[in-house]
């Protein structure tokens, strides 16, 4: 039924502000919008026919209509944003920003929080605070939370019946909630409030409250207790002091935004300055085709009812066009943090060139993201997630294979593929430290120790985990890598096997799964893994030469590997070396390392 058939309901919609949805025969919600005038803006789509292809197909496939009255256009903008977040309507502009910054996540949620990394904001809640850039500052900051207020970095469950702390409780980064005799609940949580406000930038208010216990503690002639209070606060103070000379307030606060929309989808970079100073680049990116007559005002207006709905807003945005429903978008960031918001496009000046700069930004993120190979890459990732049924596309991935020969110079090594490219930069490689040498191989021993090693590190540092982690080899090596998992309490981690014979894919329930030669899943797969295969047996030819290329000569003292290359060139071997005289090794190296070549070979 087309909107021409609804004429009648529509002529019977209040003149008041409020969200209207299409909807088509199966009740799937195609389109959310807002209006001051509801009956307006709805008739407004019955002569519509032929302003651009998006719209006709939207037009042609609309079969029912609902509408919702709200008070003001700015509830109607608010509830607009939560029922598209909702419903992810096909019409509307979906943006996702692009985590590649990091937040870090004070668990509230749970009964003992954590200080974690995070890729992302979620409506879970916990406590978050960001972003951090670079990665390693926010795993600075969480080893600080360790370090000052004692919170926990392990992954158990916390029933305070532990018999006694671990080594973390030992060297004094954790108060060892674990143990109900060494931490009360009453005495972590007040770590963990303390937590919250370092985080959150509350120094000034963290330093009062630590300097009373410092005093309390004083006092009481719990000496000890006051000194760490005392570093504590010095530490605070110092990173305090550091922030304040970094920026200056004379410019203010804002967002500029750039936008750039083409028929592959379309890119929003936001640059956000705070003090006078850019501290962070975001992109937003919209991977889906966009329909034709969508401009940049289009997914501007959604982009930044996007953004703004887990973050607050400064007091100027800047966007490079007019947007159509300004004083509405103004209202509701105004109401949401409680001060005025203007929403402005700069013409000229030092905030005109910060605008103009996150445009061109957005120009070449586009280019990159939406060329052929990215294109292609992206759609092998889509075909992986259809193939094994994840519930979400597994962007970053990460494979391990185990190098050796009869169980010598046993090695491992990973991988890392985002979004169908490898990141070189993430590769790693283990020397196995238990039964590598043995001369009795066991591939599942190997793979289980690094497995195990890998994300204990990364449990350590706070992340980033992998969405899917690839395993060289069959249900064997698999099974010690979900061993490997369950020690450490990653359970949740998602592995697969790639077996080199058949090239089946091994799923940990359940029978394997023969993927079609051609598939784009399949072959995503084979490159990955044949990468880790090449990184691997690389490193293993690595360490048999060292081991080959060891000389006895290494073992005199004062013998380096320049005076080594000069008496295996001149007297052509280790054995021809053995046989010189004195008076040859001399005019060697020299009498007193000739000296030491005979004292070490003669003189045991």
């Amino acid at each position: 039924m087309p909107i021409a058939d609804l004429k009648r309901q529509i002529d019977r919609l209040p003149e008041q502000p409020g969200v209207y949805l299409y909807a088509n025969g199966r009740g799937d919600t195609l389109y959310v919008g807002k209006a001051r005038a509801l009956r307006d803006r709805v008739r407004s789509y019955i002569s519509a026919y032929g302003a651009s292809p998006r719209m006709d197909a939207l037009l042609d496939e609309i079969s029912s209509l609902e509408v919702i009255v709200t008070d003001s256009v700015v509830e109607a903008l608010a509830l607009e944003n939560h029922l598209i977040k909702q419903r992810s309507p096909k019409y509307n502009v979906l943006l996702r920003d692009d985590k590649n910054y990091s937040y870090l996540q004070l668990t509230t949620n749970e009964s003992c929080p954590r200080v974690l990394v995070a890729r992302r904001v979620e409506r879970d809640g916990a406590f978050y605070a960001g972003p951090f850039l670079p990665t390693r500052l926010a795993r600075k900051v969480m080893s600080l939370t360790h370090r000052l207020f004692g919170i926990r970095s392990c992954n158990e469950v916390i029933t305070g019946r532990r018999g006694r702390p671990c080594l973390e409780y030992d060297i004094k980064r954790c108060l060892a909630p674990c143990v109900s005799e060494v931490c009360s609940t009453e005495r972590y949580a007040r770590a963990v409030e303390d937590t919250r406000l370092f985080l959150g930038g509350r120094n000034d208010e963290l330093i009062g409250q630590l300097g009373s216990r410092m005093h309390e503690a004083a006092d009481a002639e719990h000496f000890e207790e006051a000194v760490e209070w005392r570093d504590a606060i010095r530490t605070i103070e110092t990173l305090r002091d550091r922030q304040q000379k970094m920026s200056t307030t004379q410019l203010g606060d804002r967002d500029a935004f750039g936008v750039r929309v083409g028929p592959a989808g379309a890119v929003i970079q936001v640059f956000q300055m705070r003090r006078g100073r850019v501290i962070e680049r975001i992109e937003l990116v919209a991977d889906t085709a966009t329909p034709e007559g969508t401009d940049a005002a289009d997914v501007l207006q959604a982009g930044l009812q996007q953004f703004y709905e887990e973050r607050a807003a400064p007091p100027e945005i800047h966007v490079p066009v007019a947007l159509a429903e300004a004083d509405a978008l103004e209202g509701w960031l105004s109401a949401r943090g409680g001060a005025r918001v203007r929403v402005m496009t700069p013409k000229r000046g030092d905030k005109r060139g910060l605008l103009d700069l996150a445009t061109r930004n957005a120009a070449l993120a586009y280019e990159t993201r939406f060329s052929d190979d990215a294109v292609v890459h992206r759609a092998a990732v889509e075909a992986l997630r259809g193939a094994l049924s994840l519930a979400s596309a597994p962007r970053r991935i990460e494979c391990f294979d185990i190098s050796t020969i009869q169980g010598s110079e046993t090695v491992g090594a990973m991988v890392v593929s985002e979004d169908g490219r490898m990141v070189k930069g993430d590769y790693r490689k283990y020397r196995v430290r238990h039964g590598g040498g043995t001369g009795h191989p066991d591939d599942f021993a190997a793979m289980r120790e690094v497995v195990l090693r890998r994300y204990r590190r990364l449990l350590e540092e706070g992340g980033p985990f992998p969405d899917l982690v690839v395993i060289d080899g069959g249900a064997g090596q698999l099974s010690a890598a979900y061993g490997a998992f369950e020690a450490l309490g990653l359970g949740n981690l998602v592995a697969i096997g790639l077996a080199k014979r058949e090239e089946r894919v091994v799923m940990p329930e359940g029978p394997e799964i023969a993927l079609p030669k051609s598939s784009p899943a399949l072959l995503l797969l084979q490159r990955i893994r044949d990468e880790a295969h090449r990184f691997a047996v690389t490193f293993h030819r690595q360490a048999r030469k060292k081991r080959d290329l060891h000389s006895e000569l290494d073992e005199v003292p004062g013998v380096g590997p320049r005076r080594r290359r000069q008496l295996l060139s001149r007297f052509g071997s280790l054995a021809g070396v053995r046989r010189a005289t004195r008076e040859e090794l001399t005019a060697a190296v020299g009498a007193r390392l000739a000296d030491s070549v005979l004292a070490h070979f003669f003189g045991k």
